[in-house]
């Protein structure tokens, strides 16, 4: 029979040992009384203090200095969530100051931090590869900066919370080339491009796109154009926009193809186009019949089965031997009817779009001796409208 008052392990509780205390001095191991933290180290007067290691449960820890026991100096801090490490300065338990943060997704940042976030100067390589170097605020990029895009793009300018904002300039990986305002990481106010075609743009941008692009292109001078047999002549193109002024802003290539002698901004002149015949394997269709009397014969054109007629180029001085007229002759287009057709041929497109074709009725006629290159048609309406087709200025608008 137990004693009165002795009690039985039933009727007492779990006997419990007062929880230990932290070491004094020196080195020592402390588990916390929650045993979330585990604390292994140097001690001084009961604190953490000098070098040591707190690990978390959940897999996280700190190596590195304390200070009256806070993480103060410098730490290697992981956290086992997301899979990051800081390494550098710390203050009162966060990174403050320089340091190196590692990405588990991939990356890696070396610069100035504030309460853990980037802030000030500094380095980053996201888990694309792409390499940004300036400013950071509130852990994005913020203020003057310059990045390295994957595709290999280069931009140095103003940013805004991650965004290319203010001024800057971007050089693309193909040699196109743009300088100007930005807005939510597009093109947007005045800027200027140098496209790797050779195109150039200088004007205003909104969201991206040129405010004054060029829409389409048409062809100066009169509804038919009249050519000499053998004869050069000049072809005048504009470039316009919707509302049908001349797209003075956009600049056409500087190589230009064939024999294109003066490029102006919106406006290309050909001089010197020479027609000659089909090339071997090609013949020529019958089009129309409108001068098989007065040319006293078939009335042909010589159209290229892509739309465009070949182009043959005058000698040096402009002048053949007359006892070669046959052979001129036969170099030269046949009589008749054509579409002559202008079309982009930018490579790249500007800004990924070709601007639509032009075409013009152009008719080559016998030529007369003692005639000039260009034969415009009767009538003083006619040759006024001719004289249009030797300047850069826009054509009336058509009646409604």
């Amino acid at each position: 029979m137990a004693a009165a008052g002795e009690g039985t392990p039933s009727s007492r509780g779990p006997r419990r040992d007062p929880p230990r205390r932290p070491p004094r001095d020196g080195y020592g191991v402390y588990v916390y009384p929650n045993s979330f933290f585990r604390y292994e180290g140097e001690w001084k007067a009961g604190r953490k203090h000098g070098h040591g290691k707190l690990l978390f449960k959940d897999g996280s820890y700190y190596e590195g200095a304390f200070v009256d026991g806070e993480i103060m100096g410098e730490g290697r801090r992981h956290w086992a969530g997301s899979g990051d490490t800081f390494s550098g300065q710390f203050v009162l338990g966060e990174p403050q100051g320089y340091g190196v943060m590692e990405y588990k997704a991939g990356g890696c940042y070396e610069g100035e931090v504030s309460h853990g976030m980037r802030e000030g100067h500094g380095f980053l390589v996201d888990r694309d590869g792409q390499v940004y170097q300036g400013s950071f605020h509130d852990n994005k990029r913020h203020g003057p900066g310059q990045m390295l895009f994957q595709n290999g793009d280069k931009y140095d300018g103003d940013w805004v919370r991650d965004r290319r904002q203010g001024h800057g300039v971007l050089r693309g990986a193909d040699g196109s080339t743009y300088e100007g305002q930005w807005h939510s990481d597009v093109f947007s106010g005045l800027g200027s491009m140098a496209h790797c075609s050779g195109v150039t743009y200088y004007g205003l941008w909104i969201n991206g796109h040129p405010a004054e692009q060029a829409t389409r292109i048409v062809i100066l001078g009169p509804e038919v154009m009249e050519v000499a047999q053998g004869s050069p002549f000049s072809v005048n193109v504009q470039l316009l926009q919707d509302h049908g002024e001349i797209a003075k802003t956009r600049g056409h290539a500087p190589h230009c193809p064939g024999a294109c002698q003066r490029v102006e901004q919106g406006c290309a002149e050909f001089t010197d186009v020479l027609l000659g015949p089909p090339p071997p394997g090609y013949h020529p269709f019958l089009f129309l019949d409108s001068l098989h009397k007065k040319a006293g014969g078939r009335s042909r054109g010589g159209l290229h089965p892509r739309g465009t007629p070949p182009t043959t180029q005058e000698p040096p001085g402009g002048s053949r031997p007359e006892g070669r007229a046959t052979e001129e002759q036969a170099a030269a287009a046949h009589l008749g009817e054509y579409v002559l057709m202008i079309h982009d041929l930018t490579t790249p497109p500007f800004l990924g779009r070709r601007l639509p074709p032009a075409f013009k009725h152009l008719r080559v006629v016998a030529k007369r001796a003692g005639q000039p290159p260009h034969v415009p048609e009767e009538g003083p309406e006619a040759s006024s409208s001719w004289q249009a087709a030797h300047s850069c200025t826009p054509e009336p608008p058509a009646p409604r």
